[in-house]
């Protein structure tokens, strides 16, 4: 008697962890599960439990041919229930409603996996920017950048310019160069996107709050990779120029988780550069002292101009009464907009993107 030729669905492999997948290839090779562990240098047990594992969880997102599901709940969504109409002595289903919800996991999930692949070869890049012979040690270079809004499409016909996520990545690099060439070779630099780097917060293209449908140009991961690409030349750029970077990304309404993926890549791929820091404290105000100047830094959604002198002087009671000379730097609204406040200048910076509809 010829045995069975053992198979698991290729379908599955949409859900599968890298190992699981190396598990349902080599049973899709070798038509055994037995067969398939020793060639995978496992125990056949570890085989069952990874493909349970696998078939369990394609499930939690609507597929389990067994089981009747067939069609998977759509990107962002996880299954909330099933019901199934059969007719009496007959195997195949009448009908089925597949209710679903919004899956907070997965989109931790996505970022996370974005981020691991992304920064697979990224384990810490070793210093290969020599620094500037000369610099000069009491000058500080802000390079402020007002919401670059990465994977946002605008079509021109329509909102009067074209902007999608290759003219988002020119634009940006174009004016890090011309402004880093620019700069004075001042000691230290700070780069300082103000927040919304990316349009989109996962790849329901929805924004985070108010669940505003979102014009978005391309795949999610693809948008983290060009927001990485680019940001990672802006640090190599000012460390021709600069002998010490200083990094913070700002946490923006479009991108509140996702911008987390752009500062962990960029603060993995500069482990080993002791010229660069990469801020990573999760306050939506941050602060920077440099001599008698005190800078601040947030988004702008939340703390409006008239009430950005109140916070700076509570949270940094000791720099506000050290120091001379304070600016808060804010993005959000798009617009150039300057609030002189009793010891404090706030600035909002304007965005290279383009009007969406």
């Amino acid at each position: 008697m010829v045995a069975p030729r053992y198979r698991i669905d290729d379908r599955l492999l949409e859900w599968a962890t890298p190992r699981q997948r190396e598990y349902v290839e080599a049973i899709n090779k070798h038509h055994s599960i037995r067969a398939a562990a020793r060639a995978c240098g496992v125990h056949f047990t570890a085989v069952v439990h990874a493909i349970t594992s696998l078939e369990r969880r394609a499930a939690v997102y609507g597929y389990s041919p067994r089981h009747d599901l067939s069609k998977p709940v759509a990107p962002g969504q996880i299954l909330r229930g099933a019901s199934t109409l059969y007719r009496r002595g007959e195997p195949e289903p009448v009908l089925q409603w597949v209710k679903s919800r919004a899956d907070d996991e997965q989109r931790e999930r996505i970022i996370r996996e974005a981020v691991r692949a992304l920064a697979e070869d990224v384990k810490g890049l070793a210093p290969t920017v020599s620094a500037p012979a000369r610099t000069a040690t009491d000058l500080l270079s802000v390079y402020p950048l007002g919401d670059p809004h990465f994977g946002l499409y605008a079509w021109a016909r329509e909102v009067g310019a074209d902007f999608d996520l290759s003219i988002a990545r020119r634009l940006t690099l174009a004016a890090i160069d011309r402004l880093v060439e620019a700069s004075p070779c001042s000691e230290t630099a700070l780069i300082l996107p103000l927040g919304d780097v990316f349009h989109m917060d996962d790849q329901s293209n929805q924004t985070p709050a108010h669940k505003h449908q979102l014009d978005a140009d391309g795949r999610f991961v693809k948008v983290l990779e060009v927001g990485i690409q680019t940001f990672r030349h802006a640090v190599l750029r000012a460390l021709e120029k600069h002998a010490n970077v200083v990094v913070r990304f700002v946490g923006g309404n479009h991108d509140p988780h996702a911008i987390w993926s752009l500062a962990f890549s960029i603060a993995a791929y500069f482990e080993k550069e002791p010229r660069v820091t990469v801020d990573l404290s999760p306050g939506a105000h941050w602060f920077y002292r440099f001599g008698s100047v005190l800078i601040g830094a947030t988004h702008g959604d939340k703390t409006k101009h008239p009430q950005l002198l109140g916070v700076m002087a509570a949270d940094r009671s000791a720099d506000w009464g050290e120091t001379r000379h304070r600016y808060f730097y804010t993005g959000h609204v798009h617009n150039q907009i300057v609030t002189e406040l009793p010891g404090l200048v706030c600035e909002s910076f304007r965005t290279l993107a383009a009007r969406d509809a």
